[in-house]
């Protein structure tokens, strides 16, 4: 008996002393850049293997030792291991400046792996988007290998992945992984309607992602990921303004209460006596989101986006103007204005062993208005009409709207086997949209300046099309053997565009009545081998396809018979860490393929028509490289060699095939090095180079424009919760156009900004 209580004794005294040398240690783990929680995070007792990691809102609680330390991990984190107190709080991870791409979302609209994602993804992270600031999106996007998006002026803009610089609807953009503009009304100017003081981070899918996100996903796909609420109240301010008449302020809220977080951004910009006649703007956006943590398992996000924007429109430049630096312009009352108002609902649920199911509504509501220049036809013309009168051009202002309401419901479900997981989707997207165009005669003076307009009530153009989309999708992953992950999935959309014409048949406009259908099926296989937990290598083939634009189907006096264009996509790449990880390298190899594009075709009868008759090849490698040898210095290079040709196209009576491509530069590279001197906390200083190659500016192969290397620097100083900062972009004053393209009637160059000083305060509060 005394034995037994002996024993009992000594196993209380054990258990009390066991109990008195552990502490119960919780915690918030936040992004050090933006404040946000961050969900799956790890955190390890030092020498042990006992662990937990951080849930939906980024709280942990463990049990750990008094005086031990723990470390604290996530891929594209900096480690940090710390000695464990009971008052933890809130801890700040830092994000990696080299591995910038180990966690990603866009490549199956869920926090994925870079190891498991067979397709060419990068990231602008949020310190790479808040050093930058950036004047334009641009600015940002033209830092990530394989993008270079062309400058029209006050946002103004179009786009070049894996494509020419182009205004065709080969690009999608996304906000949060919802299309920003439904599929039939591509605007090349939809990146006009983003906010950008919500962006928390950008990734861009190169290559086809139509099997995830269906159409115009060719190129590339963009995902604009807005800011989530913050753990704890974080306030910021800032105004800036340069030499050109830019003027902008910014103004973002955000706080947790209890299981509510909230989060607002936006910023009112303009632009007054610029440098160019006709180029003034002026834009407000707003941003609002809230999210709900309904329980552990479940998630209730809303957000909304509204956009007003109106700019005067300049149109190009000839080159006598171009290159004696005369900024004036041909135009003096041409202008787009702009109103965007997309929400957003999205609800989701985690269930045991990582499966996920996920409903999202969303809306959208869109207006634009234009009196363009590059509507604007001269009367005259020494070819088709001689005898026309050469102070009169014809053109018109027009209104394109269109609404949404649709629905994505997706479920990732983990399987039983080869560590496998299956995620299936369905989508539905009902855009009744409508186009009102009124001719207006245009005074063209004898120094060849478009000076005014007379407004009529001539209807060119009055059409409503109701675009419905529905689609489903399945995508497959799986582990069949150690570091060998497998990826299959397919998409099928089916689209129905309902046209109701209020115009009789001899009308500008005066296609009849009629219902079109279009199918497309999707196909999308990938490997990726890990070499080791940061290096690995990955192929992929996949299909990509655009429907017909309303306007390529309507804008006319007949319908064409018109199928989707298909483009495939064959590729290799891989990432690679270097010099002991200091270093990193991502590379992917192409051949994109693009069959029955749509061009404008020459019939026997002399006249012209929409036809699915083009073919394209497109070939190039795309890299970029982020080195760190020391920690105050960072240096990175992005860029992409490529060769874009005719296969078999013949357009408006002219065969190009086997031409290079009009706007196809054969290098385009974008580099930077930043320097944060230790022994100055809170300096930085960044130099960035563009370079674009020389490219013919015609499809005829016949005229080019030299190409250009443009140098900005960027000084930036932040002290106790303060930050101002200097940009010089086109330090060198270098004369150069952002696009230049040869028409029958000249070439047109689009100027790029002279040497601008931009200059700005900011001001941080954080609880």
């Amino acid at each position: 008996m005394k034995r037994i209580i002996k024993a009992t004794l000594a196993i209380l005294c054990v258990s009390v002393s066991v109990s008195i040398a552990q502490q119960n240690v919780s915690g918030i783990i936040v992004d050090k850049q933006t404040k946000e929680p961050i969900p799956g995070v790890n955190i390890v007792i030092k020498g042990e293997a006992k662990g937990t990691i951080t849930d939906l809102m980024g709280a942990f609680q463990l049990q750990v030792p008094i005086d031990q330390e723990i470390s604290i991990s996530y891929l594209g984190y900096e480690t940090l291991q710390m000695k464990a107190t009971a008052d933890f709080d809130q801890v700040e991870l830092a994000q990696s400046s080299v591995e910038l791409n180990q966690v990603v979302i866009s490549a199956s609209r869920d926090a994925q792996m870079r190891s498991e994602t067979p397709v060419a993804i990068s990231s602008l992270s949020a310190q790479q988007i808040e050093e930058a600031k950036a004047t334009s999106t641009d600015q940002l996007l033209n830092k990530t290998p394989g993008v270079y998006m062309v400058d029209l002026g006050n946002e103004q803009h179009s786009m070049a992945i894996r494509q020419p610089l182009s205004y065709k609807s080969l690009f999608l953009y996304l906000e949060d992984g919802v299309p920003v503009r439904t599929t039939g009304v591509f605007n090349h100017n939809a990146l006009i309607e983003m906010n950008m003081a919500s962006f928390k981070n950008i990734e861009v899918i190169r290559g086809p992602a139509s099997s995830l996100y269906g159409s115009e996903a060719i190129g590339g796909a963009v995902n604009f990921i807005t800011l989530n609420p913050t753990s704890t109240l974080l306030a910021k301010a800032s105004v800036q303004a340069n030499n050109l008449g830019y003027k902008r302020g910014d103004l973002m809220f955000s706080d947790t209460y209890g299981k509510v977080g909230v989060v607002a951004s936006t910023n009112y910009a303009t632009r007054v006596d610029g440098y160019r006649d006709h180029s003034d703007y002026e834009k407000f956006a707003l941003t609002l989101k809230a999210t709900v943590e309904l329980s552990e398992k479940a998630l209730w996000s809303n957000s909304m986006t509204y956009v007003n924007y109106r700019s005067d429109a300049a149109g190009s430049l000839d080159s006598a103007s171009f290159y004696g630096q005369e900024y004036s312009s041909f135009q003096t009352f041409t202008d787009r204005d702009v109103e965007a108002l997309r929400y957003k609902s999205a609800l989701d649920y985690y269930w045991d062993r990582g499966s996920k199911s996920s409903a999202t509504f969303f809306y959208r509501s869109n207006s634009v208005k234009q009196n363009p220049s590059y509507r604007i036809k001269d009367d005259y013309s020494p070819w088709a009409n001689p005898g026309g009168d050469e102070n009169l051009a014809h053109s018109e202002v027009n209104d394109n709207s269109f609404n949404s309401y649709g629905l994505i419901l997706q479920h990732k479900e983990v399987l039983n086997f080869w560590n496998s997981s299956m995620t299936t989707g369905a989508s539905l997207d009902y855009s009744p949209s409508s186009y009102l165009a009124n001719y207006i005669s245009v005074h063209k003076t004898d120094a060849g300046v478009y000076d005014g307009f007379t407004p009529s009530d001539s209807v060119l153009t009055n059409y409503e099309t109701d675009l419905i989309n529905y689609a489903g999708y399945a995508q497959l992953e799986l582990n069949p053997v150690a570091k060998l992950h497998v990826t299959a999935a397919v998409r099928f959309d089916r689209f129905t565009y309902v046209y109701d014409n209020h115009l009789p048949s001899n009308a500008y406009s005066g296609a009849p009545d009629e219902t079109n259908h279009f199918n497309a099926f999707t196909p999308k296989v990938g490997l990726n081998y890990s070499i080791s937990q940061r290096s690995g290598m990955y192929a992929n083939f996949s299909q990509g396809f655009v429907p017909p634009q309303v306007s390529e189907l309507y804008r006319g006096v007949k319908v064409p018979t018109l199928d989707p264009a298909v483009f495939t996509n064959y590729e290799v790449g891989g990432w690679f860490a270097l010099l002991n990880n200091k270093a990193s390298i991502d590379v992917a190899v192409y051949q994109l393929n693009g069959k029955d594009e749509i061009i404008n075709v020459q019939q026997p009868s002399g006249d012209y028509a929409n036809e699915n008759a083009g073919e394209t090849v497109h070939r190039g490698v795309e890299y970029g490289f982020n080195y760190k040898p020391i920690s105050d210095l960072y240096i990175r290079l992005s860029g992409t060699n490529a060769q874009h040709e005719f296969k078999d196209y013949v357009e408006s009576g002219v065969d190009f095939s086997n031409n290079e491509m009009a706007t196809a530069p054969s290098w385009i590279a974008n580099g930077e090095i930043t320097y944060r001197p230790s022994f100055v906390r809170g300096l930085r200083v960044g130099i960035e180079w563009q370079h674009m190659d020389e490219y013919y500016t015609d499809a005829a192969n016949t005229s080019t424009y030299e190409g250009f290397d443009i140098f900005h620097v960027r000084i930036g100083y932040e002290f106790k919760g303060f930050e101002t900062w200097l940009n010089i972009m086109n330090v060198g004053d270098k004369i150069y156009a952002t696009n230049v393209t040869k028409s029958a009637w000249g070439t047109n160059y689009q100027p790029g900004d002279p040497r601008t000083f931009n200059v700005g305060l900011a001001y941080k509060f954080q609880k």
